[in-house]
């Protein structure tokens, strides 16, 4: 088969089994740009001089469901990091709003299988750090009657009940308070997000939680050795508890040659005044320039692929998926540069010899499980028990 034939196999398979995405940082990067103001960012039509993410371009790459990240970075704290994640909640709303012929909010997985029936992508949403419910399990039920169906446990830095995987751990993994996060959200059935957290957190949170966990972002890190990737040890745990470990696109997460290269870009941008993580146009403009002296190792298809085949060899074919991170990062592979990439992965892991049973599993049903799994989880843990008043102890 010529490379041209598997790409068109790739687009058919997708169109029957789309993508579900784990992790899509657009809200993120439409407050920064500009302030939320969708007129200026119409994602009706094409936006890639500004955004990894539009409508055409997920309607390109196959796309079928997708959890938007609700993110706040993790120096926002206290009240501050509640409001602003709140803020992030209105957007998606705005955008199903706003588009309703291409967008639905999903809240299920029943909805998520209503979406693909009706040609729609099934909108869910992903708080990314558990500094966004303030240490209260009260904000984190009410963001789940928001519609969010994922909490990442931290981000980049270590709170007050959870070591992050990129800081100095405070309690080797989670505390007694972080366990009864995990408890109260298997509770009301809000999968726990495992990406960016500490090897000992997630293996804390393997042992607490009654219902399957996700990696909305992360890849192997025995193939790009990255505090930020699953351990082998991690992902032999999935089988027994459910969980789908979602593969990113980072290059610095997967390509070991991009890892030192990376850290200095980021130490280019906070010596000119800007946040390591910003990806506003002047901050662009600058890692532009960097790369113009120092070449940029290009991750590809084949080098997300070799993660793929790893963790489908480690953890099992029923318990990987897809978090590519756009909007959320400054570079991508080539040929995943934007969300209209997916079918050159999919045509990469079928000319490897990938089968569309396992590959329909990849994109779609994986997910759709996991979170089917949660659900049935939750209606069993609310007729056992009532809300957790616990609170962070000092």
């Amino acid at each position: 088969m010529s490379a041209a034939q598997r790409l068109g196999e790739a687009r058919e398979l997708l169109s029957e089994h789309p993508v579900v995405d784990g992790h899509n940082d657009l809200p993120w990067a439409l407050r920064e740009q500009v302030r939320y103001d969708l007129d200026r960012r119409d994602i009706a039509a094409d936006q890639s001089g500004h955004l990894h993410t539009d409508l055409p371009r997920l309607r390109a790459g196959g796309v079928g469901a997708q959890f938007w990240s609700v993110y706040v970075r993790s120096d926002y704290a206290g009240d501050e990091a509640v409001s602003a994640t709140l803020e992030q909640i209105d957007l998606v709303d705005q955008l199903i709003a706003r588009y309703p012929a291409d967008l639905v909010r999903a809240l299920t997985a029943d909805d998520m299988e209503a979406a693909r029936a009706e040609g729609r992508i099934a909108s869910l949403m992903g708080a990314e750090g558990g500094h966004s419910i303030n240490n209260s399990l009260a904000t984190l039920r009410a963001l789940h009657r928001l519609g969010v169906r994922y909490m990442t446990l931290t981000h980049n830095d270590t709170i007050d009940w959870a070591d992050s995987a990129t800081d100095e751990p405070r309690h080797g993994g989670l505390s007694d308070f972080g366990r009864e996060v995990v408890r109260e959200m298997n509770r009301v059935g809000m999968l726990v997000d495992l990406s960016h957290v500490a090897a000992t957190t997630m293996r804390d949170a393997l042992a607490v939680s009654a219902a399957p966990v996700i990696f909305s972002h992360s890849s192997a890190r025995a193939i790009c050795d990255h505090p930020r990737n699953v351990p082998d040890d991690v992902l032999e745990l999935l089988p027994a508890n459910g969980g789908v470990a979602m593969a990113t696109f980072v290059p610095k997460f997967i390509l070991p040659e991009a890892v030192a290269w990376t850290l200095a870009a980021d130490e280019n941008l906070r010596a000119h005044g800007f946040h390591h993580l910003d990806t506003t146009p002047e901050a662009m403009a600058l890692h532009r320039a960097f790369e113009t002296e120092h070449p940029r190792p290009v991750a590809t298809a084949a080098t997300v692929a070799d993660h793929l085949d790893h963790m489908r060899e480690v953890a099992g074919i029923d318990h990987i998926g897809i978090g590519g991170d756009y909007d959320g990062t400054a570079f991508t592979p080539a040929g995943l540069d934007d969300v209209a990439g997916y079918p050159n992965l999919v045509a990469e892991l079928l000319a490897r010899g990938w089968s569309r049973a396992d590959l329909a599993k990849l994109t779609w049903s994986n997910a759709v499980r996991a979170l089917r799994d949660a659900e049935a989880v939750a209606r069993e843990l609310t007729a056992a028990r009532g809300p957790s008043n616990a609170v962070l102890r000092p």
